[in-house]
This record gives C-alpha cells, structure tokens and sequence, in this order.
C-alpha cells in the first residue's frame, strides 16, 4: 500500500461555510476533475446525506460533461451551451440543497 497516497474528503454538510472551506472544496474538486480527465483514480471519501452526495455528483458530472463539450465544439455551439445549462441546473439544485456555493462559474 502506497502511504503518500491521499484520501480526498469532502464534507457536504460542514459546521460552517467561510472562505476557507470553499477554497479547500474549490482544490478538492480540482483533483477530482483532473483524475476524471486523466482516466485514474483517487480514494474520495464524500460525507453528507444521500440527497447532498446526489446533488453534488450531479452537478461534478455536469461540470465534466460541459467541459468535454466545450473542449470538442467550441463555446458557441448548441451541444455545449446545451450542457452549460445543464450545469447551470445542476448547481443550483446543489447550491440550493446544500447552502454551498459552487467553486466554479
């Protein structure tokens, strides 16, 4: 077992939210992205209630979907500002379900 190997823990539910917390969040969705991207993997540890994680991988698979868009058509073509609505949904049915705001717009 590889000792260096970091665990990334999110908590959906977190006694309070300052900006440290959404800086952090902000960095562990990051390395999450760039493993999606990359094709590896990374040991995740998400904590909250089942809707919370739902709404939340929601919203990380409309992030990944909107940039793989973006990446293959370009800002202005219909299939990607299809999956940026899609995102825009997507973040505030977790803003909305969590009180956290989204790192990324």
């Amino acid at each position: 077992m590889n000792d260096d190997l970091v665990v990334v823990e999110i908590n959906l539910e977190p006694e309070t939210i300052d900006e440290g917390y959404l800086s952090a969040l902000g960095g562990q969705l990051q390395v999450l992205l760039r493993t999606m991207f990359g094709g590896g993997s990374v040991p995740t540890r998400i904590r909250g209630s089942s809707s919370t994680v739902s709404s939340f991988a929601r919203a990380l698979g409309n992030e990944k979907r909107y940039i793989e868009a973006l990446s293959e058509f370009g800002l202005t073509d219909p299939r990607t500002l299809g999956n940026r609505h899609k995102l825009e949904r997507a973040i505030a049915g977790f803003e909305r379900q969590t009180g956290i705001k989204w790192p990324f717009k």
